[in-house]
């Protein structure tokens, strides 16, 4: 698709593969990428692979964009909390390969997997926007509420604490965890079964599963959309 993103259509899946080199941060370039490759995918009819670079699924929004403020800033978060709103949404299966930390944005995406295997290793997983003084975006907060284990939200919303891949299975941030020798493997043995499933089955029930949770999302995105294009002027 781009410089950023890689499309790759395979027999049983669509491949999107994040990479910008270093930390994979949510530019507006790399987010305009990921939604340009995402509305392509839809149409594919199989299911979706959403895979980070090694050492980084993604660190989150473009600080540079986030601290010069205006509609720039609240055009950022707005493309974020979409794609978000995408993958929830997203017509076929949807899994998410977590190839190192996912940070803050980083994090909601990856949270919107349907399935979501991580790699071992020290890395980071955390919503840090409290520790960085920021009130979470209620986009974000449906996010959690929807994916993490009830007892350790609090944890994870409030209190930003950071999480190795070990403690993030257990949370709820991801559903398996391999090495990163047996990731490619145990990635191609997910799309084989998954891929048998009936994707119209799959979409409609995703549908009807989700539709309080879609419906409370497109809310919290308007509102925070409003919100935060007031704050920043």
């Amino acid at each position: 698709m781009g410089s950023l993103v890689t499309y790759q259509r395979e027999e049983h899946c669509v491949r999107l593969d994040l990479d910008d080199g270093k930390l994979n941060i949510l530019s507006p370039a790399m987010l305009a990428e990921l939604h340009a490759a995402l509305a392509r995918a839809e149409t594919e009819g199989v299911p979706l692979v959403l895979s980070g670079r090694e050492g980084a699924f993604s660190a989150g929004f473009d600080l540079k964009v986030l601290r010069g403020g205006g509609s720039d800033a609240a055009d950022l978060f707005l493309s974020g909390f979409r794609v978000a709103e995408r993958l929830l949404s997203f017509p076929a299966p949807v899994i998410v390969v977590c190839t190192g930390h996912a940070i803050a944005m980083g994090l909601f995406v990856a949270l919107a997997g349907d399935l979501r295997i991580g790699a071992a290793g020290r890395y980071r997983m955390t919503a840090n926007e409290v520790a960085m003084g920021m009130t979470l975006p209620r986009t974000a907060i449906e996010i959690c509420r929807h994916r993490l284990v009830p007892g350790l939200f609090d944890r994870v919303v409030l209190l930003s604490e950071v999480f190795s891949p070990e403690q993030a299975l257990v949370a709820g941030m991801l559903d398996r965890l391999v090495t990163p020798e047996e990731l490619d493997r145990a990635v191609d043995e997910l799309i084989g079964s998954i891929a048998a499933l009936d994707m119209a089955a799959h979409r409609n029930t995703k549908l009807r599963g989700r539709a309080g949770l879609l419906s409370a999302l497109a809310e919290a995105i308007a509102a925070d959309d409003n919100e935060l294009r007031l704050a920043f002027g």
